[in-house]
């Protein structure tokens, strides 16, 4: 079992343990990418990897699986208040 911010993962993904976890502060302050166009979003996901915020993919332009792609950081966390899940976009699974 794998404690990541407080949320117990019985069955993690290989990507939790490899990857440099960061610690999500939340409510994020919004998409950098979206402030940098002026675009809206909808929710926020945050890299785990690296800390970059981007939108979800029920957002326009989808930033956080953008630069997942671009980067192939594996994990983005909620950056939602009271959300405290994460997401492998290898795994293509939930964590916690």
């Amino acid at each position: 079992m794998l404690d990541l911010y407080g949320v117990t993962m019985t069955e993690p993904c290989t990507h939790a343990r490899q990857a440099t976890i960061r610690k999500v502060p939340r409510p994020a302050a919004g998409c950098e990418d979206c402030m940098k166009i002026g675009a809206p979003w909808v929710h926020l996901r945050e890299c785990l990897t690296c800390g970059h915020v981007g939108c979800c993919d029920s957002s326009p332009n989808r930033h956080a699986t953008a630069h997942y792609r671009h980067t192939r950081h594996p994990i983005v966390s909620s950056a939602e208040p009271g959300e405290t899940w994460c997401w492998c976009y290898v795994d293509e699974r939930v964590l916690g």
